[in-house]
């Protein structure tokens, strides 16, 4: 499974980077608004930013709803590195504009899936990847983790070549629970990615031998 980080803050895409895991980055208008990345040509730059410091998929968000507004959007997205992924919300506009980009061979996160039927169109459509949202579904008392295991099904059945990025993880249970089930990706933030380091006895063990080591060599 490929690990991507969620979020535009540079230290944190260097801190897992350095970690030597990190697969891609994905990012939304919010993430850039929470790092007071505003204007244009400044998330133009911040996406420049980024892809410097990943050699990996980039998913840069466009804010057009309209399908003009998201082709031309895409394409200066698409032409500024050959890492960029053009983020496409799940809307009728936005299925047909994935079907453009597929057919120009431009790389789509297909984002904001909710629903199996949603993610059987984004796949019919050609994304590269589609992103179900499984933090935002447990927030609303619906199991995220049983709907990758139905877009699993599905894709399996009919051999679609889409990934499934399991988007909005929130914590190191999400991200191992979408390895269980078969998740292409998944995305969270740096928190989830270095959580998974830790466990008590992996602690009380290193203690145990450097305390061992110790006086044998006092």
């Amino acid at each position: 499974m490929k690990f991507f980080i969620d979020t535009a803050n540079l230290d944190q895409i260097k801190e897992a980077q350095a970690l030597g895991v990190l697969d891609g980055v994905t990012t939304n208008p919010s993430l850039m608004a929470k790092e007071g990345i505003s204007g244009d040509e400044n998330v133009i730059q911040h996406y420049l930013d980024i892809c410097a410091i990943v050699d990996g998929p980039v998913s840069a968000e466009v804010i057009s709803t309209d399908y003009e507004g998201m082709i031309a959007e895409g394409e200066r997205l698409a032409a500024l590195h050959e890492n960029i992924v053009v983020k496409i919300p799940m809307i009728k506009d936005g299925v047909k504009a994935l079907r453009y980009f597929s057919d120009k061979g431009i790389k789509t996160n297909c984002t904001l899936v909710f629903s199996a039927g949603q993610a059987l169109l984004a796949a019919k459509a050609g994304a590269t990847y589609v992103s179900p949202f499984i933090g935002r579904l447990d927030d609303i008392s619906f199991d995220g983790l049983q709907l990758i295991e139905q877009i699993r099904l599905i894709y399996d059945n009919y051999g679609f070549d889409t990934q499934i990025l399991s988007a909005s993880v929130r914590h190191t249970m999400h991200v191992i629970s979408c390895a269980e089930v078969g998740s292409d990706v998944m995305t969270g933030p740096l928190s989830a990615i270095v959580g998974l380091l830790n466990h008590p006895l992996t602690d009380i063990g290193l203690e145990k031998f450097l305390a061992d080591h110790a006086k044998v060599n006092s």
